[in-house]
């Protein structure tokens, strides 16, 4: 008596071939589904460190920004006292020279 799906032979004689081509079929899928798994997990890890790396980078620049807000402010505030004093002179000059740098690197920029 034959039994479908396990092979040829005589009666008695059963050969348990198509249960070992299934059993091979599933081996060599868990093997492909171990190694992209493994794949995965190598790519989330380089995604964790890279966020890591970049909150690192934001928080330097935004402490970076936080010094230059302050610096910024300080300069400001002494321009401000230039131009309430009796200094408004020295102040058009300031500016003066301020937007003539800004032409030259203007045209230095455009020329290149």
């Amino acid at each position: 008596m034959r039994r479908a799906g396990l092979g040829e032979g005589g009666p008695g004689n059963y050969v348990a071939s198509g249960y070992s081509v299934y059993e091979e079929e599933n081996e060599h899928l868990q093997e492909g589904l171990r190694s992209k798994v493994n794949a995965l997990k190598s790519l989330s890890i380089d995604i964790g460190t890279e966020v890591k790396y970049q909150n690192k980078m934001l928080d330097d620049m935004d402490s970076d920004f936080d010094s230059t807000g302050g610096l910024l402010g300080a300069t400001i505030g002494r321009v401000k006292q230039l131009s309430r004093g009796s200094q408004t002179k020295l102040l058009c000059y300031m500016l003066l020279f301020c937007l003539f740098v800004f032409f030259v690197l203007y045209w230095f920029i455009k020329l290149r």
